[in-house]
């Protein structure tokens, strides 16, 4: 290749033909073409690819409205259309299926955070709602956004299996905020809720409970698989010889839902005598329809929270849980990110924080072993 040719880097990693659009694009904005492009020979040699690769990544770049395709002729760069997509290449978008505002305290301050931290180093932050649905439609609001803007990476917060999936086989670096599911690759941050669950049996045995209840969203969510992977390990590990008995109550997101399976398993011979509650705001809702029941925390059952909220402790006595310093969540999330963006890269791996349990006063002997 002559030594006149422009410097390029060349397209890597997964979706080749959008890499080599985004280097094309990168390259148009740097004004390396005045007024055409060079042909598709020229492009292939240029950019070590494919020339079907070149078509498509011509495609994508029309579809932009950054080039006319002219068959027979050279593709000509569309007047005005020169200059880098919003942010130059320092926009973070955010994909959630919920207002930030509406994730857990932890989350909402970390997310807050991160993005003063962007700022400061010269990155955009952009929220896509992607409300909880249609797979298709999710998919299809993510391509609109990536093709219209330069986007520096993607940050998936408690993001479907399908979103995951959909990111990891994009060339955006993408991180997730939550866990990642069994088939997916990606680098994540969370709390270790399997590790979490499974001291909370281990929490609730040492007080002579061996019936014992999860209450969780049927949300499919990566955490709370995790949450019942490592619920039912613990279980099966016997205590004295024996193992525990254990029971997933998996609810819609309603407080009629909740309650409805609260009865259905309060109304037989073996209830459960001690209760692992995920999502803080499910605690207040479990509390009170175990009162209407004639059931008291901790007289008649036992309760621990997996999620932490300040509530939580002004509640008399303060309910058990499990809680992670927000300062130190915030700052290497932060740091995560920032690597992300500065190296393009993050192993594909999750970045986990085991939270303290803090022991509050929803824990008591079991009546069985009084």
């Amino acid at each position: 290749m002559s030594s006149s040719h422009p410097s390029f880097n060349l397209p890597r990693r997964l979706s080749l033909p959008a890499q080599t659009a985004d280097t094309i694009r990168q390259a148009i904005y740097d004004g390396t073409w005045k007024e055409f492009l060079p042909g598709e020979r020229s492009l292939c040699e240029l950019l070590n690819v494919s020339r079907p690769t070149v078509r498509t990544a011509l495609g994508l770049l029309q579809k932009d409205g950054l080039i006319e395709i002219s068959h027979g002729r050279r593709n000509r760069l569309v007047p005005g259309k020169r200059t880098p997509a919003r942010n130059g290449g320092r926009l973070v978008g955010l994909v959630t299926h919920q207002p930030v505002s509406s994730h857990s305290p932890v989350a909402y301050y970390a997310i807050s955070e991160m993005r003063a931290s962007l700022a400061e180093h010269g990155f955009a932050t952009e929220v896509i709602f992607c409300p909880q649905g249609s797979a298709a439609a999710q998919r299809r609001k993510l391509e609109d956004f990536v093709r219209q803007h330069r986007v520096a990476c993607l940050v998936l917060i408690s993001a479907s299996a399908e979103l995951q999936r959909w990111a990891q086989a994009r060339a955006i670096p993408a991180f997730v905020v939550g866990s990642c599911h069994r088939d997916v690759q990606l680098p994540a941050f969370d709390f270790d809720h399997r590790l979490v669950c499974h001291h909370a049996v281990g929490v609730f045995q040492r007080h002579g409970h061996r019936r014992l209840a999860l209450v969780i969203p049927d949300s499919g969510a990566a955490g709370d698989l995790a949450s019942e992977q490592g619920f039912r390990e613990a279980l099966d590990e016997q205590v004295g010889g024996q193992a525990g008995e254990g029971t997933v109550i998996r609810y819609d997101g309603t407080a009629r839902s909740v309650c409805s399976k609260l009865d259905a398993i309060f109304g037989t011979p073996h209830a459960p005598t001690g209760l692992l509650v995920a999502k803080f705001h499910l605690v207040f809702i479990v509390l009170v329809h175990l009162l209407k029941r004639g059931l008291t925390v901790p007289g008649n059952v036992s309760l621990i929270a997996r999620d932490h909220h300040h509530m939580l402790d002004l509640t008399s006595p303060p309910v058990a849980h499990y809680a992670l310093d927000e300062g130190t969540y915030a700052r290497r999330f932060s740091r995560l990110i920032l690597q992300l963006l500065n190296q393009g890269y993050l192993p594909p791996q999750p970045n986990l924080l085991i939270p303290k349990y803090v022991a509050g006063g929803t824990v008591a002997r079991s009546a069985d072993q009084l």
